[in-house]
């Protein structure tokens, strides 16, 4: 792929062999949360009067650029657990009867509607990847997917636990590597997860729990990867060109995440985005030579970065120089979304082909080549480097 007529080239055909996105599809809790209402909502469920830290989310939530997302967290919830909103309680085991449930159904609701989409027999899918940062059992995830959705018991399943934001990137690599090493393979990514396995009573000893209220969303994800499409039945949508995963060395600490007695409890360093910052165009250049690039052309690409935080997104735009529009697809997500972790992505996508069939009924010419970009603990950095198949 070294050859630039072949990276640039005319045609938007998938290259033999290479992995494609065939289909997308998202889910989500029932519980619709408007960022304006959710302070006062937050410190009443939590029986908080604690001024000066609901102050303090107030303005984290104006600063997020948040505007809606999907909660499992209600009142029915919250009624049957009155503990969840107590400090100091072990409620890792209700938390986790409450998530695992909740996750296994959004992924099933997210994978109909994928495989609706895609068009071919639930019996067609080979392999099943399973990712979520929301749940902890065994047998895992994988399993329950797989028996809710009534795949067959040959499907091979990969589970990825706890990789946080970067799990939906890093279940596109792995669905890849399966896609093109397995002639004729579907595979099936699904990613799930729910904000209940760390809800928690504002606490001013806790204060990046209020970051993650005014940030993260629940939500399921959906995808079918596989090479060499059926022509008349699949219709790729994106090329998995190149994929890189790296981790930057003495970086453990700065989103460090444990599960306790009390759930999940995150705490993320202040200066991570400016590590990523820092980090970002080494990542992207390397990415970017190993397919063929040979200059720093970012503006010519399209860009589906995982939202974390707009805070990251500023910074990457700042250091790549890209133009305010690359990351429109990145923003709306988080706006609507808010940070879903893993499936936020699949979002992201869905997004960024919406703005292509825009582009294109503008009379524009959209970017063929373009990357996807994920960050989560380690501190990893997951890319890829795609084609937009859409045509």
């Amino acid at each position: 792929m070294g050859d630039e007529g072949i990276m640039r080239g005319v045609t938007k055909q998938a290259n033999p062999g290479k992995a494609t996105i065939l289909a997308l599809g998202k889910a989500f809790p029932h519980q619709l949360v408007m960022q304006e209402y959710l302070v006062d909502g937050y410190f009443r469920d939590t029986n908080c009067d604690n001024l000066e830290l609901k102050q303090k989310l107030s303005r984290l939530c104006k600063t997020t650029t948040v505007k809606t997302r999907y909660v499992v967290m209600s009142e029915e919830i919250l009624k049957k657990y009155p503990e969840l909103a107590l400090e100091g309680l072990p409620t890792v085991k209700q938390r986790l009867e409450i998530c695992n449930k909740a996750v296994t159904q959004m992924a099933i609701e997210a994978s109909q509607v994928c495989i609706k989409n895609w068009g071919r027999s639930l019996s067609d899918i080979t392999h099943l990847v399973y990712v979520s940062s929301s749940e902890a059992r065994l047998p895992g995830g994988d399993l329950y997917l797989a028996r809710g959705l009534g795949l067959s018991p040959a499907t091979q399943r990969v589970l990825l636990y706890f990789v946080g934001c970067s799990g939906g990137v890093a279940g596109l690599r792995v669905a890849k590597d399966i896609a093109e090493n397995n002639p004729g393979s579907r595979v099936l990514l699904a990613t799930s997860e729910t904000t209940i396995i760390g809800f928690k009573p504002p606490s001013a000893d806790r204060p990046y729990d209020l970051v993650g209220v005014a940030l993260f969303g629940d939500g399921a994800g959906a995808m079918i990867i596989g090479s060499d499409p059926i022509e008349g039945t699949e219709k790729p949508l994106f090329e998995l060109n190149t994929a890189i995963q790296e981790f930057l060395p003495d970086t453990e600490k700065k989103i460090d995440g444990r599960l306790t007695e009390e759930g999940i409890s995150f705490k993320l360093a202040r200066e991570l985005p400016q590590i990523i910052e820092d980090n970002v165009e080494d990542f992207c250049d390397k990415l970017m030579s190993v397919a063929g690039f040979q200059n720093k052309e970012y503006n010519k690409l399209f860009w589906a970065v995982h939202p974390g935080g707009p805070a990251i997104l500023n910074r990457i735009e700042k250091r790549l120089d890209l133009l305010p529009e690359k990351l429109n697809a990145s923003r709306k997500a988080l706006m609507d979304y808010g940070n879903a972790s893993s499936n936020t992505i699949v979002y992201v996508l869905e997004y960024m082909l919406e703005e292509a069939i825009k582009i294109r009924k503008d009379g524009g010419d959209d970017p063929e080549w373009g990357m996807l970009l994920a960050f989560g603990p380690g501190i990893t950095f997951e890319g890829i480097l795609a084609r937009n198949l859409c045509n």
